[in-house]
């Protein structure tokens, strides 16, 4: 079945928190979605976020950022009252306060920590299960140090069981304070996922392949699952070769999987990470596919990805035990090994609008050559919005644009609306619809045919703006919800 999605990061939703939460403005979007005839919601990853902000950066691979934690909700389970905090605490601007969401939100989930009943069967059933609880420990040594990277903590920094367990007795409150976190967040979401699934949406999901060398992992299991050296330092990050865009090609200074050894036990940590994500998401998209096959590694201290090398990661094999529900970002280079990964999961991949004007008929990104078997975007939350790529364009660069765009709707049947930029947008999403792909995205920002401001994020640039950008609750009017309606109604999108 033909369906239409929405990819709308969380933290983006309008808040009176200074950050979307999983509260009642997910409920009005999904709501939204529901009397739109848009089947899918496809937020970015939801792990609690590092230096930089960016949920690609990951410190831990199984815990939840406590920033999605929605307030409103704690006052109503009798947590928190109207005088423990007030707009201001978290708000600053349009943008998201990530500084306020820091220092000032975490102080507030303290507070409700304090009232909490410590006694309630649901929380004591959490707690045993032992989930998330090494994120709880890591978060812990993280204020005892000061929030300095674990490198730095002493005799600490080595994860030895028995120093370990010594800390824990120790830190019993602190850790559950943690923990707390993590209980309220997955009630709050999963609840929320439930709603979503009961109106007809599903929730897709964002892995990042990597984590970040500050992270719970990193940590714990070092050399167990990492290209570590004895000191517990990268013997290689994680990046891509140089390319048009970028002459040093991009040193992400992500650690890189050890392969060989996670091989000895049958991919045990990746495979239960996989089960966790279908846990909490009905569809996950695994980013940076490509480097399961083959991977991009950089001897640690390189300045640049210049001298980097490719290896082998694990092929298909990993894979075996989940036949359905992943998205394969299988963006950059495309070669024979991850032609054949690609075939030999049958995974969907993904095709991006946003790379198909350059006068090529012939390019794997133009709607009219989608095969069904794929997700298409009109962009990804790295790309610029179509409308400031569009209006941004030289003189030539638009002729060629509005060339592709008078060809593809030609092919695809659709009626080319091009005098403006807004026509612009409006008319690659509807080419986007037209293709044959069984499942087409256009994140909000192009729905709207907002311009740079919106832009989710410009890599390998740090900036205040990236992962900053939130809407606010009048973009969500009538009339854009009756185009999107009848662009999946004519689109064959719509039930």
């Amino acid at each position: 079945m033909r369906k239409l999605g929405i990819l709308l990061p969380l933290a983006s939703l309008p808040s009176e928190e200074g950050i979307g939460t999983a509260g009642k403005h997910a409920y009005k979007f999904i709501d939204y979605l529901a009397s739109a005839d848009v089947k899918f919601w496809q937020v970015l990853p939801l792990l609690p976020l590092s230096y930089g902000n960016s949920p690609y950066q990951p410190c831990s691979s199984e815990a939840f950022c406590h920033y999605y934690i929605d307030l409103e909700l704690l006052k109503q389970d009798g947590l928190l009252s109207d005088g423990d905090y007030s707009s201001s605490d978290l708000i600053s601007g349009e943008r998201i306060d990530y500084g306020k969401q820091f220092f000032n939100k975490t102080a507030i989930l303290r507070k409700a920590f304090s009232r909490f009943d410590g006694n309630s069967p649901e929380w004591q059933d959490f707690k045993n299960s032992g989930r998330c609880f090494d994120y709880a420990v890591f978060m812990t040594l993280k204020e005892k140090f000061s929030y300095k990277p674990w490198n730095e903590w002493e005799e600490y920094k080595t994860y030895d069981k028995r120093l370990i367990d010594g800390f824990i007795a120790d830190n019993r409150n602190k850790i559950d304070f943690w923990l707390f976190t993590q209980y309220e967040f997955l009630k709050q979401w999963n609840t929320l996922r439930r709603y979503a699934n009961r109106k007809g949406v599903e929730i897709i999901g964002d892995m990042p392949i990597y984590l970040a060398y500050d992270s719970v992992e990193a940590w714990k299991y070092g050399k167990q699952l990492f290209q570590f050296d004895d000191n517990g330092d990268p013997k290689f990050v994680a990046g891509v070769p140089p390319d048009a865009f970028s002459a040093d090609g991009q040193l992400w200074g992500n650690p890189v999987y050890d392969w060989e050894r996670l091989k000895s036990d049958g991919y045990k940590w990746w495979k239960d990470r996989i089960k966790s994500a279908f846990l909490i998401y009905d569809v996950v998209r695994i980013d940076h596919f490509r480097g399961f096959d083959r991977y991009f590694r950089i001897k640690y201290g390189e300045t640049t990805a210049k001298n980097g090398e490719w290896a082998d990661a694990c092929k298909a094999e990993l894979f075996k035990d989940f036949k359905s529900g992943i998205i394969a970002e299988d963006l950059g280079v495309y070669d024979d090994g991850v032609r054949k990964l690609m075939q030999d999961t049958g995974y969907p991949g993904m095709k991006v609008e946003s790379f198909c004007f350059d006068g090529n008929p012939y390019g794997e990104h133009k709607p009219s050559n989608y095969k069904e078997n794929c997700v298409a975007y009109t962009g990804t939350h790295d790309n610029m919005p179509l409308a400031e790529m569009f209006s941004a364009a030289d003189e030539r660069q638009k002729e060629v644009i509005l060339s592709d765009l008078k060809s593809e709707c030609e092919k695809l049947g659709v009626k080319p609306l091009l005098k403006t930029t807004t026509e612009c947008v409006y008319t690659a999403i509807r080419l986007l619809l037209a293709s044959k792909a069984e499942i087409a995205i256009v994140p909000m920002h192009d729905i709207k045919a907002f311009k740079g401001e919106a832009r989710i994020n410009e890599p390998s640039k740090f900036s205040d703006d990236n992962w900053s950008f939130r809407f606010k609750t009048s973009d969500f009017d009538e009339n854009t919800k009756r185009r999107i309606k009848s662009y999946a109604i004519k689109y064959g999108r719509a039930e």
